[in-house]
């Protein structure tokens, strides 16, 4: 007797592939969620290593900081730390620790600044304490998506001042340091973080113009 293999009618190849296709959008649409979690968790780990990060290089400066004031490229004094809420230099300082690995005959202190430019956290940073017309600070971008920064700094009677040196600080008193410094601001997919940095006590009195 013959047998007579039995193929699929139209009606069921129809079926299979309707079934087939639902099951692929469904398994589409998982590996594209998946994918999405993991692309925004790679951005938030980013983003978080970038805060973590200027954070750490704002606290070493600000632990580092000394009293040495410094020359511009005009001639004119600067104090040792200058800053206040308004303009798009934070803040300025000189500070010490500045790695020399290639044994350069170079001072050990440096002047820095941090500035927000267009909501970019920039660190500045000077060859020389006592700049001369040409000098020309590197530039770093540390953070972005910065917006409303404050500053606070808390003067040797426990008062918060907007701006340092505070008003009516004599030139005489250019060395002189806050005791700490309060920075706020809005980072974008953070909200508004408030960061305090303590100023060493010890770092509060003027060394010679002879240390750099």
């Amino acid at each position: 007797m013959t047998v007579r293999s039995r193929g699929f009618t139209l009606l069921e190849l129809l079926v299979a592939l309707a079934l087939f296709a639902v099951l692929s959008v469904l398994a589409y649409g998982g590996l594209q969620s998946v994918l999405r979690a993991k692309t925004e968790s790679e951005t938030h780990s980013a983003e978080l290593i970038a805060l973590q990060s200027a954070y750490l290089r704002l606290g070493r400066d600000f632990e580092q900081v000394v009293p040495r004031p410094v020359r511009d490229a005009y001639g004119d004094e600067q104090p040792a730390l200058k800053g206040g809420t308004g303009g798009e230099v934070l803040v300025e300082l000189t500070h010490a620790g500045w790695p020399n690995p290639g044994q350069l005959s170079r001072s050990h202190l440096q002047r820095v600044a941090y500035a927000v430019r267009d909501g970019v956290l920039l660190r500045l940073s000077w060859a020389v304490l006592d700049r001369a017309q040409d000098s020309v600070p590197l530039e770093q971008r540390l953070l972005e998506g910065i917006g409303d920064p404050q500053l606070q700094f808390l003067d040797a009677n426990g008062v918060w001042q907007p701006s340092w040196p505070a008003a009516g600080t004599a030139p005489a008193d250019a060395g002189v340091l806050p005791r700490a410094v309060e920075l706020s601001w809005e980072v974008q997919g953070w909200g508004r973080i408030v960061r305090l940095f303590r100023i060493p006590s010890a770092h509060n009195k003027e060394p010679s113009r002879g240390q750099g």
